[in-house]
């Protein structure tokens, strides 16, 4: 079994390595959220959720929401946008970082293909010292193969 599934792990983890961990769940008033095995306070996705259900199904105002669930009105305004376009999935956080090789554009990719030798293997420690030497760009040599490979495909 996976260590994602892995049955050890307490949920506290589950919920920090998913990045959706509410790191002030003492913020979070609503009584249903203090003694249930269900409602977890802790649970960043299900408290949101909860928020929003309250202003959509309960009426309360957006100011008492965001109070009562420990956040801002910026915050239930995003969480509201991210549900309306991507369900119970867009409240859940997006992973940080690069969403891909942005060094490479189309001029870099040009580049490399123009030094590559139909039937060779692809040298990619010899290429990202090409492109750091002629076009000033540092570029990890799998990179490049990912990006060769991808655009081969």
């Amino acid at each position: 079994m996976p260590a994602k599934y892995d049955s050890k792990r307490s949920k506290a983890e589950a919920l920090i390595e998913e990045g959706t961990f509410n790191a002030t769940p003492e913020k979070v008033r609503d009584p249903k959220f203090r003694d249930s095995e269900f409602f977890d306070p802790h649970d960043a996705v299900q408290v949101k959720y909860e928020m929003l259900r309250r202003v959509s199904t309960d009426g309360v105002s957006v100011t008492e929401a965001s109070n009562e669930y420990g956040f801002s009105r910026p915050t239930y305004y995003q969480a509201k946008a991210n549900f309306d376009n991507g369900g119970i999935a867009g409240l859940v956080p997006a992973k940080p970082g690069p969403r891909g090789p942005h060094k490479i554009d189309d001029e870099v990719l040009a580049f490399l293909r123009a030094r590559l030798i139909p039937g060779e293997p692809v040298r990619a420690r010899e290429l990202a010292k090409l492109v750091h030497q002629e076009l000033g760009i540092e570029l990890h040599p799998r990179t490049i193969e990912r990006v060769l490979k991808k655009t081969r495909a």
